[in-house]
């Protein structure tokens, strides 16, 4: 697998990952439904846009070189694609979307921000930091989005926000072993004390019971507010709807497999299967809760 560009792009940190394998994570990360039904434009613009994400989140994540050089490079060469003269490929890609959907910049600002944030704070103390965090690394992307679908009003994005913090909470109860190998923590500290349990938790073979029962809190959190920002389907147009409605239920169909697997995700991230998904989904559309362990 390629980890840098073919040909160097003036301006940008060396080591910069490959396009293709920005590209290949972002298709394959957040196009589950949306491939089945979106059109071939409205895909590729929001590849495009989960393109720059990866790019950030990457730059932010794994670089080796100067971290916030890199992200302070991104933020330039994104004014240089408002202007219509990016020299990164992927911003290159992402410049004919902005021009047609009238993108604004302060969504793609804030993603490079949380990546800023990650680079000096590594715990959590409290639901409303963590709350704060989010609005800048998740919350961006469903308002860019709909963006795409023309439908970024304030009620759709209101709605959207508690969606997209939901599934970044999902995503970091699935990453809680991986995340906590690379020094950081999501589950805020007073969560965790409320049952009991904290950071040594996290270092052993298995969840102990206090760690699960903090874990089955953070799982209740993060469904009530995919279940909150589940009216937004019944907003957009059928396609687009339908969509929002794959993302939503995907975030459901995987907390439910973290409940099967007993709270436990100190072995990996429990992950929800076709059929599992496909039944969360049906219930998602029809406005009932999303399927438990039970």
């Amino acid at each position: 697998m390629k980890t840098t560009r073919d040909a160097p792009v003036r301006g940008a940190p060396a080591g910069a990952p490959a396009v293709e394998d920005v590209l290949a994570r972002s298709g394959g990360e957040n196009f589950p439904v949306a491939s089945w039904v979106l059109g071939r434009r409205v895909r590729s613009d929001l590849l495009a846009i989960y393109g720059f994400a990866r790019l950030v989140d990457e730059l932010g994540d794994s670089f080796e070189g100067d971290r916030l050089q890199a992200l302070d490079w991104v933020e330039e060469e994104l004014d240089r694609a408002y202007r219509g003269e990016a020299r990164d490929p992927i911003l290159v890609s992402l410049q004919p979307v902005l021009r047609a959907h009238s993108l604004p910049r302060e969504p793609f600002t804030r993603l490079i921000e949380a990546n800023r944030v990650d680079q000096r704070v590594s715990r959590y103390e409290s639901w409303e930091q963590l709350q704060g965090y989010c609005r800048l690394s998740a919350d961006p992307v469903g308002e860019l989005v709909l963006g795409i679908f023309g439908a970024a009003d304030p009620r759709r994005v209101r709605l959207s926000d508690s969606i997209c913090t939901g599934l970044q909470l999902v995503e970091h109860l699935q990453d809680v072993a991986e995340d906590r190998a690379a020094g950081r923590i999501y589950l805020p500290r007073e969560d965790l004390a409320r049952f009991g349990a904290g950071e040594p938790d996290l270092d052993a073979g298995g969840a102990g019971p206090q760690l699960r029962a903090a874990i089955a809190f953070e799982v209740a959190r993060a469904r009530g507010l995919l279940w909150a920002g589940r009216p937004l389907v019944g907003t957009l147009p059928r396609r687009a709807g339908l969509a929002v409605a794959g993302f939503v239920a995907g975030g459901l169909a995987t907390l439910t497999a973290i409940e099967r697997a007993g709270w436990d995700v100190l072995g990996g991230p429990p992950r929800a299967g076709r059929a599992l998904f496909l039944r969360t989904l049906a219930a998602t559309l029809a406005g009932r809760p999303g399927t438990s362990a039970r």
